[in-house]
């Protein structure tokens, strides 16, 4: 019994701080907390080994599906994995360059919504990847941009994009800003929607 009720409150603390976010961001509810409705089509960018994949798959449900991509084999293989022994089977699983031209491989107009999170800080070619973005979104598609915050000392070495460069960059590929979406005290978050 005693193990049970320990194996329980790991479980609920598994949940709350998902690994490979570093325990700061919780990705069931900022999924929670967007307009994702069943049927849903859905890319995450640089998806890693799945902490917004596995929520959103969910979100969408089975009659939905998400395309997860990625330049490391290995985060996929270990999403593809985690997909499986959660009896997720809406993932599409897609390894790609998005920094290079129609760099996802996906069909133009085909998303309704595009997850960026954490990838522009290790990324070379920003400009290229929200043109990739822009090129499979819907008219009217939403683009979810969450990464971390240039003035805190916490996250990943590397170049920090602070949320006016963000908003500019996204108005010179032709998006625009919707709001601002509550993260952590770590990151930032903002969904612009493509005109």
């Amino acid at each position: 019994m005693v193990f049970v009720a320990i194996l329980k409150k790991f479980e609920k603390l598994m949940t709350t701080f998902q690994p490979g976010t570093g325990g700061f961001l919780n990705p069931q509810n900022i999924v929670d907390n967007l307009e994702i409705k069943e049927g849903m089509i859905i890319a995450d960018f640089g998806c890693g080994n799945g902490y917004f994949t596995l929520p959103l798959a969910k979100k969408v449900s089975e009659y939905g599906k998400v395309f997860a991509l990625d330049i490391l084999p290995d985060a996929l293989e270990t999403l593809s994995s985690r997909a499986k022994t959660e009896g997720i089977n809406n993932i599409q699983l897609k390894r790609c360059n998005l920094e290079k031209e129609n760099g996802s491989g996906l069909l133009d107009n085909s998303c309704d919504m595009v997850f960026l999170t954490n990838l522009l800080f290790q990324t070379e070619n920003d400009e290229n990847v929200v043109k990739e973005a822009y090129r499979i979104l819907k008219p009217g598609g939403e683009l979810i941009f969450i990464d971390w915050r240039p003035d805190v000392a916490l996250g990943p070495k590397g170049k920090r994009v602070n949320p006016e460069e963000i908003k500019e960059l996204m108005s010179k590929e032709k998006f625009s800003f919707e709001k601002e979406i509550p993260t952590d005290k770590y990151h930032f978050g903002m969904i612009f929607k493509k005109l």
